[in-house]
């Protein structure tokens, strides 16, 4: 058995497999599936689990372009810019930052032109966002 706790063994049976079933969780992770139901419930009240989601191969997509990009917001607006990109439909993921950027947003686009409309035309005309840096993905290496 694993030194990690329960909940560290429960979190990365759904790390790697979000769609797991509590019986696969429990087998995989060494507990009863009551226990794992519990700590699901438990760390989803707390804020820990936000959501469940698949992951993407780009590449493999048909129809759609996927950049990571990255925005700078002036500090005095950061909450209102903040709140408007979380609005917008093509902004699949939004995170706070402390790289080059102050925020780094998932869009995604039917081609790099849509996600390039979406840039120029949604994010960058939203009040205090100051800049919009795109890096379009290419492959899934891992």
């Amino acid at each position: 058995m694993s030194t990690d706790s329960t909940e560290d063994r429960i979190l990365s049976v759904l790390e790697e497999d979000a769609q797991a079933s509590y019986a696969d969780i429990a087998t995989r992770a060494g507990v009863s599936k009551p226990t794992v139901r519990k700590y699901i419930d438990k760390l989803e009240s707390e804020g820990v689990i936000v959501g469940y989601s698949a992951d993407i191969d780009p590449k493999k997509l048909t129809s759609k372009s996927i950049a990571m990009v990255g925005i700078d917001v002036a500090s005095e607006r950061y909450v209102e810019a903040t709140r408007d990109l979380r609005e917008l439909d093509e902004v699949e993921s939004l995170y706070s930052s402390s790289g080059d950027h102050m925020l780094m947003a998932e869009v995604r686009g039917t081609d790099g032109n849509a996600v390039g409309d979406v840039i120029s035309e949604r994010i960058l005309t939203i009040d205090g966002v100051t800049a919009a840096h795109p890096s379009f993905l290419q492959e899934r290496l891992k």
